[in-house]
């Protein structure tokens, strides 16, 4: 699905299909973090232990200092186990302080949700919906589109969710036009930018801000990068809401069978193909 210049100019499949985002999901949790965060009821800076965040196998002192905005880059420096595990290429336990160090880590991203729901009151698929679809007008998505994932592994559960690429869209629109949707403020605009921004730099031009992925122009270290700048959310299978602001261009992509999805590279090869015909205005022609 690409979206050029606030119009729909071109489709394939069914965008009405809702299937899992995997990975994707974690972007998603970031817009709502930018909303609550601006109300006062988050802060970045709140630490593991003033959360009284624990685990299965109990944190250190040094794990417990770990703040809410380490966990949005990834820099958590805590390494247990957790639902949906990332334990390939796992440090070690107390390998890193926290804020020292760049690991995806589901750990993180599912404590991110615990925490949410622990100072918000509500849960995520509430505030999703509420927050987010209503405003934005979604037209597929239901609270009971989302649901938990618990494991033995942590405390902290997994957060699902099933979204058509039509509803996925509206979030790539909404980031492109610095958090509003039409007249109406949705994200704070300085959100907007610093989650989309290489909080981490991953090296190659490849960078991570706040559960969003980033790619320079020609990132030689980003095989999805374009002669442009973009940010984008990533998810397992061929999941994709890529954002190319200096283009005013938003490209979905989605695999409903993850076992038949899209590479990264693949994804790269496409998207080359989009940036190249926006840029000589070749997307227009083909829409009217």
């Amino acid at each position: 699905m690409v979206v050029h210049g606030g119009r729909l100019v071109f489709q394939w499949g069914d965008l009405a299909l809702k299937s899992s985002v995997a990975s994707v999901r974690k972007s998603l949790l970031s817009v709502l973090y930018g909303i609550y965060l601006s109300e006062g009821r988050i802060s970045l800076n709140a630490t593991l232990e003033e959360l009284d965040i624990d685990d299965v196998e109990c944190l250190t002192p040094r794990e417990r200092q770990a703040t809410v905005a380490d966990l949005l880059k990834a820099r958590s420096g805590v390494y247990h186990p957790s639902v949906y595990d990332t334990a390939r290429d796992r440090p070690p336990r107390g390998a890193h302080a926290p804020g020292s160090f760049w690991f995806y880590n589901n750990w993180d991203f599912n404590v991110l949700g615990t925490i949410f729901e622990r100072q918000t009151g509500e849960t995520i698929f509430d505030a999703l919906a509420s927050r987010i679809a209503i405003p934005l007008q979604m037209q597929d998505f239901l609270r009971e589109d989302g649901h938990y994932q618990d494991g033995r592994e942590s405390r902290h559960p997994v957060y699902k969710l099933r979204l058509s690429a039509r509803d996925l869209a509206r979030i790539g629109l909404l980031y492109l036009h610095g958090g509003r949707w039409g007249e109406n403020r949705i994200v704070p605009d300085d959100w907007v930018r610093e989650s989309t921004r290489a909080q981490s730099d991953l090296g190659g031009g490849r960078g991570y801000g706040y559960l969003w992925w980033t790619a320079e122009a020609n990132a030689p270290g980003d095989s999805m990068s374009v002669s442009e700048p973009m940010f984008y959310a990533s998810g397992f299978g061929g999941q994709y809401i890529i954002v190319v602001p200096a283009l005013d261009l938003v490209v979905v992509h989605r695999a409903a069978r993850v076992d038949h999805g899209i590479s990264h590279a693949r994804m790269g090869e496409i998207l080359r193909v989009v940036v190249v015909a926006a840029a000589r205005g070749e997307l227009e022609q083909a829409n009217a």
